[in-house]
C-alpha cells in the first residue's frame, strides 16, 4: 500500500478560532469535497516545518509562525496510508487565507468543529480539538 506523509496546519485566529478548508472534488468519493485542515506533502530535503509553511504559503497564500507539535495521524484510506503530523500555528502577517486549491472555508471555535463533513485522517485531531 502507498505510504504518504503529510503535514497538516490548525490555524488559529486572535480568538482561537480554527481555520477549516473543503477539498475540491476528487474521483476518490472518501475524500471528495471533505473538511480538512490545510497543509500537504512533505518535500525531500524539507523538516515538518519548513514544509507546513511552504505548503501554507502555496495554497492560502499566507505566511505561519509559533509552529506546535499537536499530534500524528495515522489512517488507512482503501488505496493509501496517510500519516498526517498536525501543527497548530498562527497567521504572522495579517493577511486572510486565499484559496487556491479548496472550495471553501471558514473559521470555527473548537466545540464548533464536528459540524463539519471531515476527511477520515482529519477526524483524530478533531476528536482531540473538541476534548
Amino acid at each position: 500500500m502507498k505510504e504518504i506523509v503529510v503535514v497538516a496546519g490548525i490555524i488559529l485566529d486572535k480568538d482561537d478560532k480554527i481555520l477549516c478548508v473543503q477539498r475540491g472534488e476528487s474521483s476518490k468519493p472518501y475524500i471528495s469535497k471533505k473538511w480538512e485542515f490545510p497543509g500537504g506533502k512533505i518535500e525531500t530535503g524539507e523538516t515538518r516545518e519548513e514544509a507546513l509553511v511552504r505548503e501554507l504559503r502555496e495554497e492560502l497564500n499566507i505566511t505561519v509562525g509559533s509552529l506546535e507539535y499537536l499530534t500524528t495521524v495515522d489512517h488507512k484510506y482503501p488505496d493509501f496510508r496517510l500519516i498526517m503530523h498536525g501543527y497548530t500555528c498562527r497567521i504572522v502577517d495579517l493577511s486572510s487565507p486565499e484559496l487556491t486549491e479548496h472550495l471553501d472555508s471558514c473559521w470555527l471555535f473548537s466545540n464548533e468543529l464536528k459540524e463539519l463533513d471531515w476527511a477520515a485522517a482529519d477526524i483524530p485531531i478533531v476528536d482531540l480539538l473538541v476534548n
